[in-house]
């Protein structure tokens, strides 16, 4: 029912009198029970609770980042390792990180060494992160996404 109401079953007349006399709302909450169940309370404050419940869990969810690196299909070791630390960075301030290579014109024959690139980069990383499937062409590019373990 509400603050100091008995719980019983009343008929609706009987209920809307009660909540007129304490100067609230007879709020049906679930319509579909037998009988149906209602409360006496001011909605407008019942109202603004539920706000502040959906909020606190929109606040409460982790909004996922992406960071992207992008390599060339003939990226040679120090620029490798270079990418490699900050990836490694990324993974542990708990972003996605997705590699790719890039294809520009006729280096599209090297799909093989783009491939191996990004199966080293997956194995380097395979401490700080997860994976997520296997290296995939996407048109001109080659993409492999790592998501950060969990804590």
């Amino acid at each position: 029912m509400g603050e100091n109401i008995e719980s019983n079953i009343y008929d609706i007349s009987k209920a809307l009198e009660m909540a007129q006399e304490l100067g609230l709302d007879l709020v049906e909450i679930s319509p579909n029970a037998d009988p149906p169940v209602c409360k006496i309370i001011d909605y407008k404050k019942f109202l603004y609770e539920q706000k502040k419940k959906q909020k606190e869990i929109k606040a409460k969810t982790a909004k996922v980042v992406v960071k992207e690196i992008r390599f060339g299909p003939n990226t040679d070791d120090h620029d490798f390792n270079f990418k490699l630390k900050h990836a490694q960075k990324f993974l542990e301030e708990g972003a996605k990180v997705k590699a790719y290579v890039m294809f520009k014109g006729r280096s599209i024959v090297y799909k093989e060494q783009g491939e191996i690139l990004l199966l080293k980069f997956a194995q380097a990383l395979e401490d700080f992160g997860k994976v997520e499937g296997l290296p995939q062409m996407d048109g001109k590019r080659m993409m492999l996404t790592v998501a950060p373990k969990k804590k």
